[in-house]
């Protein structure tokens, strides 16, 4: 994860953040009833349909809950400088 962050003590400031998340790998034990450890192989998030239907949470590679992939967050926090008027 990258996080870059300006601290500012005085003055005044605007900030801007973005937040970019996507979803890798399938991590969903397909053997845990029988008390093994196999996972499907699927190596990224694609949803079923558009955005807005919880059919949107479901994989279409491997049909798994968007919950079963690792999630990947990438945060970005921008903050600009102006020195007060002297």
């Amino acid at each position: 994860m990258k996080k870059r962050q300006v601290v500012l003590r005085s003055g005044r400031s605007s900030s801007t953040s973005s937040l970019v998340v996507r979803y890798g790998e399938c991590q969903k034990n397909h053997a845990a009833s029988i008390g093994g450890h196999a996972v499907d192989g699927c190596r990224e998030f694609m949803a079923s349909v558009m955005e807005g239907t919880t059919r949107a949470l479901t994989c279409a590679a491997c049909g798994c809950h968007r919950n079963f992939h690792r999630k990947e967050v990438e945060t970005e926090v921008v903050c600009e400088y102006t020195p007060p008027n002297s």
